[in-house]
């Protein structure tokens, strides 16, 4: 019986291959052997989760005249990777991608580290902070004074809390975009409220268009949905989105959903200007797409001036209501820990998520809705903002300063808001210096797991969520890593010795 659970033809991984830097990979003073950057590119596949685990690969003829290499090139690199316990072969069957024992599984997705690995390793690859105290404690505390009504109901409420549809729709108006509760759906964290939408209105080989990159969750989420990917270069810097790209994606592609982050996007930190924002529901309205606003960020602006106001929700440029769908969520403003999301919609919309959604998950939980209610009716939530806001500010620039001090040839423009910075890695490969960084204590996605086909070799994403002394050991071991990277040369797989944090 073969162990392999997919394939994956010579065609589609010479692509992946060559995608970044590819198999023949020159970076740093010595090449490599045609064999080895193989192998090393293959492995990278596998860790990068672009290449599944149990993924059967071709033949190595048919690898070998889709990379233009000897068949003896791809034997000993198949070799290489069997010894490295990477690959898995038995006669009949071909070889199939593992990983090697006592190595988590990987995936797309930027999963936390376990809290007990904070002590070995520099978590830089989930931008989530621990709660803001004392309003986390005090929200839940009303909470639980709050609850009796509920509970002696059944329980369920697919549309969420009526008192908590109403605060986040008072929100919403407050912020200059007329919204009644019926036009809200609370959902569990703002991917509970993409993948509801995406659910609804997202067949599989349905076109989806997006920012490039993009939030790699909602990429993953995607793909699993069979939604046919069309990406949308961004700007160069944080100019933002590409109005001339959109509009001609828009009408020649005819996709029936476009997801894009207008606040503070995930990962380049840019801030949509209100004529980019009108623009583009203009253009997505012409084409009959509708578009998908993720606002998690929105929140998180870090320098602000009096005069300047921050532009308006991109809702408030659909005069109509029927093109633009936004996503919310508390668990980016407030805490990861705080699982409550919204969507905001065309209130026939919202009865649609919300009939589908006894499919699902049936509804989010009572006392998290309860605490966010206080938070938003009672003065906290604009008490943890202004707390959680000098906290990240601090982290930026303790981040931005310890980056420029110790690897000086990185690039990248500091964002005015939101938790991460896009950082390219000065000619080398992410996905590699990530795979070293890893190995020496310290945790960052590589660019391609914001992209599609393998873009974004040169980056990594690096959020500014730890800050003093930690913000500089993490640089110091990131340099590190960048400098194993470039000398070609891979670090020994154990801890180091003395290696603390």
């Amino acid at each position: 019986m073969p162990q392999w659970t997919s394939t994956i033809g010579a065609g589609q991984l010479a692509r992946l291959l060559n995608s970044g830097e590819g198999h023949q990979s020159t970076t740093g003073p010595r090449r490599q052997p045609a064999y080895r950057a193989l192998a090393d590119g293959i492995r990278l596949l596998v860790l990068e989760g672009r290449v599944p685990v149990a993924a059967r690969l071709p033949a190595e003829r048919e690898l070998a005249g889709a990379l233009a290499v000897s068949r003896t090139t791809v034997a000993t690199a198949f070799e290489a990777l069997r010894g490295d316990g990477f690959l898995e072969s038995r006669r009949g069957s071909g070889s199939w991608t593992a990983v090697p024992p006592g190595r988590p599984l990987p995936g797309r997705a930027l999963e936390p580290l376990p809290p007990d690995a904070a002590g070995r390793v520099i978590d830089l690859g989930c931008a989530a902070l621990p709660a803001p105290e004392p309003w986390l404690t005090r929200a839940f505390q009303a909470a639980l004074t709050a609850v009796a009504p509920a509970a002696r109901t059944h329980g369920d409420f697919p549309a969420g809390l009526a008192e908590l549809r109403q605060a986040i729709a008072d929100r919403y108006t407050a912020r200059g975009v007329p919204t009644m509760p019926e036009q809200i759906m609370v959902t569990t964290g703002a991917m509970g409220g993409v993948g509801a939408v995406c659910r609804l209105f997202v067949a599989h080989g349905e076109r989806v268009a997006m920012e490039h990159p993009s939030y790699a969750n909602v990429l993953q989420l995607l793909r699993e949905a069979g939604a046919r990917l069309v990406p949308v270069p961004m700007a160069d810097g944080l100019a933002g989105w590409e109005l001339p790209l959109w509009r001609r994606v828009l009408k020649e592609a005819a996709p029936r959903l476009a997801y894009v982050v207008a606040d503070f996007h995930n990962p380049t930190g840019v801030l949509a200007t209100e004529e980019q924002r009108r623009e583009l529901v203009a253009a997505a309205r012409a084409a009959g797409t509708l578009l998908v606003v993720d606002e998690t960020m929105a929140d998180l602006a870090l320098d602000t001036e009096p005069d300047a106001p921050p532009p308006r929700p991109v809702s408030a440029f659909d005069h109509g209501g029927a093109t633009v769908i936004t996503v919310g969520s508390a668990s980016k403003s407030f805490w990861a820990g705080l699982r409550i999301g919204w969507v905001r919609a065309a209130p026939e919309v919202i009865r649609s998520l919300v009939a589908a959604r006894a499919y699902a998950d049936l509804g989010s939980p009572v006392m998290e809705q309860l605490a966010l209610h206080w938070l938003l009716t009672e003065g906290g939530w604009e008490e943890a903002l202004t707390l959680r806001r000098a906290e990240i500010r601090a982290s930026r620039d303790a981040v931005v300063a310890a980056l420029r001090a110790h690897l000086p040839d990185w690039e990248f423009t500091v964002p005015t808001g939101g938790l991460a910075l896009w950082v390219r890695t000065g000619g080398l490969s992410g996905s590699r210096v990530a795979d070293v960084a890893e190995r020496l204590g310290v945790r960052v996605p590589s660019g391609p797991r914001f992209g599609v086909d393998g873009a974004f070799e040169g980056y990594v994403r690096v959020p500014f969520t730890v800050s003093g002394p930690l913000a500089t050991e993490a640089a110091i071991r990131l340099a590190a890593a960048a400098r194993l990277v470039a000398e070609d040369t891979t670090p020994a797989l154990q801890t180091p010795a003395g290696y603390t944090t």
